[in-house]
């Protein structure tokens, strides 16, 4: 019995040492693969020159497939056919890339696939890669670069195309409207920094393009812009700087929707003061009609009590332009536009915003003697009220307490619009909080004096406007009554006054106006006071 415990405990031991043996042998799958693919032959060669072939294929040394290479892979001069790319969808060990253009005499062409070319295992990219070659009897070996950022916000978009265009006979102002540029570069999404290779000698206009529908010409409706105002003459070692914008767009008018029975709506591009619509058809005497734009779209809006028409023509008419539109607008079974009344705060009041209600149709008049407000000891609370007939809307004015509670209640007939619809019995709870709950900021900016007035903006992380304060002298900035969290400043240079950032023109030449961005976060605590100096040197 003994002997065979002795017998089995040895086989245990046997067993759990071969066990460990084979634990210790087993495989673990290595290091991972870190390495790109490597380009190893090219047909026809890199930088070959006279080139005239069709096709052009790249072999690496391991698998790789192909990411994004739409948006990813740039010709340099643009193709007018896109290239046919193989393979889609599956690992080989080359890229197959068919020339469907007549490619242009002497010229130096530049493939640069991004990081599209990826190993089939673990995705590591071929950074950067670049196929060049030149039909003509040298490869250009100029070169220019530089940075795009974005004209008001704190970070550029991505993949944007930066354009060289000659400066030759046939260039003009309205050539980037038509006609694709002789070099383009990309930024691609992890830099904002930009190389335009392989050029040739000569004096060319640059711009930086957010190209929507990626062909390689502006469309003014969709697409970000840049310019640079000097002329850029190669070769150089300048590096160039390029703020990218938004156009106001030219003006044009759409056609009208007749959304209810007492409203039609005249969509628009371009500015409100740059036309005016008028009906043509003679109303009757009982038709009263208001026109009022829209406080968020660009949308002007025709107001009119029903009719019996069946239709209304108008007038669109900008006399800047000398052109005058007309709409024939067919009435249809369509519902009405009633009363509403909608506050801009609702439960929580703001320290820095002004509490509003706005309509939805025209406001016509109020009734002072039929607004009241209570704190929470049921005292009456003194307030100033007014119509903003611009933004359609009624503003409170009254002096926020901190901790207190407000009942405003509007009894029947105390707003009246267009259309002789009046409100019923509302009642409005709203409170504040502590002031303790929040923090108090402090700004000096140290800037040239000539560089006043400013707009000083006090953001959160999205870049929506939180608090704003205009300053036309040198002044300690102050924002107070922060809710905690984490914002941005930016600092708008107002050259023309207005209070507003300007955008930029191609056609006038107009770069967009400056504005500069505090590089930190500020983080914001209840109950601290925060001081900042903001140095701007640019």
């Amino acid at each position: 019995m003994i002997r065979r415990l002795i017998g089995c405990l040895f086989l245990f031991l046997i067993v759990a040492a071969l066990v460990q043996c084979a634990r210790r042998g087993s495989p673990t799958g290595g290091p991972k693969d870190l390495d790109p693919p490597i380009l190893v032959k090219a047909e026809p060669p890199n930088m070959t020159i006279e080139f005239k072939a069709k096709r052009i294929r790249l072999y690496f040394d391991e698998y790789i497939t192909l990411k994004d290479i739409q948006e990813q892979l740039i010709v340099s001069p643009p193709l007018k056919y896109t290239p046919e790319i193989s393979p889609q969808g599956g690992a080989s060990k080359f890229v197959e890339i068919k020339i469907k253009d007549t490619l242009r005499e002497n010229t130096t062409y530049t493939l640069n696939f991004g990081q599209s070319i990826v190993d089939h295992n673990e995705g590591n990219p071929s950074s950067f890669l670049n196929y060049v070659f030149s039909t003509g009897t040298y490869i250009d070996s100029l070169s220019v670069s530089g940075v795009v950022k974005d004209a008001f916000k704190r970070k550029a978009d991505e993949f944007l195309s930066v354009m060289l265009y000659e400066i030759d006979t046939a260039y003009n102002d309205s050539t980037i409207f038509k006609k694709a540029p002789n070099y383009i570069t990309n930024t691609l999404d992890s830099t904002v920094i930009f190389t335009l290779n392989n050029l040739k000698a000569g004096n060319y206009k640059i711009f930086a393009l957010k190209d929507a529908a990626k062909n390689n010409i502006f469309d003014q409706n969709a697409d970000k812009i840049a310019f640079l105002q000097d002329t850029v003459s190669l070769p150089t070692d300048s590096t160039y700087l390029l703020s990218l914008f938004k156009e106001i767009q030219n003006y044009s008018i759409q056609v009208p929707s007749f959304e209810a029975r007492n409203k039609i709506s005249f969509g628009y591009y371009g500015l409100e003061d740059d036309f005016r619509v008028e009906p043509l058809t003679q109303l009757p005497d009982s038709v009263r009609y208001k026109f009022l734009k829209h406080r968020e779209k660009d949308t002007l809006n025709f107001w009119f009590t029903p009719t019996e028409l069946d239709s209304i023509v108008f007038l669109a008419i900008n006399d800047k332009l000398s052109l005058i539109d007309t709409f024939t607008v067919k009435k249809r079974k369509v519902g009405i536009d009633s009363l509403q009344l909608n506050p801009n705060q609702s439960g929580g009041l703001d320290f820095n915003k002004d509490f509003s209600i706005s309509l939805n149709t025209p406001i016509s008049k109020i009734d002072s003697t039929k607004f009241k407000m209570i704190d929470k000891d049921s005292i009456n609370v003194s307030f100033n009220v007014m119509i903003d007939s611009i933004e359609n809307e009624i503003d409170f004015d009254f002096e926020k307490e901190p901790n207190q509670n407000y009942n405003l209640s509007l009894l029947p007939g105390a707003v009246v619009d267009f259309f002789e619809e009046t409100n019923d019995t509302i009642n409005y709870n709203l409170s504040t909080n502590s002031l303790a709950d929040y923090g108090n900021l402090r700004l000096n900016i140290q800037v040239d004096t000539a560089a006043y007035p400013l707009v000083v903006q006090l953001t959160d992380q999205q870049g929506a406007l939180k608090q704003e304060i205009y300053a036309t002298k040198p002044k300690v900035i102050e924002f107070n009554n922060i809710e905690p969290s984490k914002y941005f400043l930016r600092v708008i240079f107002d050259v023309n006054g207005n209070k507003i950032w300007d955008t930029g023109s191609i056609l006038k030449s107009l770069q967009p106006e400056r504005v500069s961005h505090y590089p930190d976060t500020l983080e914001i605590r209840a109950n601290w006071e925060v001081e900042e100096t903001f140095i701007i040197n640019d």
